[in-house]
């Protein structure tokens, strides 16, 4: 983990762009060629991403995803989830695979994104995090495995002025642990969409909730239990990489460990249980 610092390499991501008609052109030419060399039109896995106004940052998700190093054969799914901003133009200028869904919502964004992907195995990603060169194979490298039907990852939070990496990184240490802890009972509130994967054949049989709330990704988690074995992918090499607008909505990192760490009292007892009831909807993501 980076203690002190963010990794080096997120560096060449974090265009200084606050709209897409500031993105100059030979930035769109440099990705696509990335894109070009890696994107198959066979591919064994499918990258499904959904995207509400998100028109810098998904130009920063999909460089990082353009430099993916991995012998398996893949393709990038963009779902336009009914933006207002200039999103769609940013699409329009990437080598990839976009889509737009008008119903609000990344259960439904999801949800069109998997029934036209050409993969085996789908990986899911969130519009504004950025990816490292080895995530692809290491998520497939446990999610392909005898029995298992999906996978999730960790990730961590680009830090920023006042909210230096040494907080952060003891933020998300508390954060893996609890997550081990719940992972042996309830591993669906472990799972989140920025870094998930599941074998498509099952996540077409149960689908994603189309009612416009989060925790469309722990549901789909929960529903794919009954077909094999939920497992984390654990490799810090290979953890995520988010901006901490989240962690702003609750003032600061210790108001988001205080909001995080009732909320995991609430429900503690809950993770003694093996799974929640056939009727029950799993909460939203932490």
């Amino acid at each position: 983990m980076y203690f002190l610092a963010n990794p080096t390499w997120l560096k060449q991501f974090q265009y200084p762009y606050n709209s897409a008609k500031d993105i100059p052109k030979s930035v769109f030419e440099e990705i696509n060629q990335n894109l070009d060399r890696n994107i198959s039109k066979d591919p064994v896995v499918s990258i499904v991403i959904a995207a509400w106004n998100e028109e810098v940052n998904i130009l920063r998700c999909i460089a990082s995803l353009s430099k993916l190093k991995s012998s398996i054969p893949f393709e990038i799914i963009v779902v336009n989830n009914n933006s207002t901003d200039q999103t769609q133009n940013t699409l329009d200028q990437l080598h990839i695979q976009s889509l737009f869904e008008e119903v609000q919502g990344c259960g439904s964004a999801r949800q069109l994104g998997q029934e036209n992907a050409l993969g085996k195995y789908i990986l899911m990603g969130d519009a504004d995090c950025l990816y490292p060169d080895c995530w692809l194979d290491e998520m497939i490298s446990v999610l392909s495995q005898p029995e298992v039907v999906c996978v999730y990852g960790r990730y961590s939070f680009i830090s920023e002025s006042g909210y230096p990496r040494w907080k952060l990184s003891i933020f998300e240490l508390m954060k893996d642990i609890i997550a081990e802890f719940r992972h042996v009972n309830r591993p669906y509130f472990n799972a989140y969409g920025m870094s998930m994967g599941y074998l498509k054949e099952y996540g077409l049989k149960v689908g994603f909730i189309k009612i416009n709330r989060r925790g469309e990704d722990g549901q789909l988690c929960l529903d794919l239990m009954k077909y094999g074995k939920i497992k984390q992918v654990k490799a810090k090499k290979a953890r995520t990489w988010t901006g901490i607008r989240t962690l702003r909505l609750d003032g600061s990192i210790s108001g988001a460990l205080i909001i995080r760490f009732f909320k995991e009292l609430r429900r503690f007892f809950y993770n003694l249980h093996s799974r929640l009831p056939e009727n029950k909807k799993p909460e939203g993501k932490s």
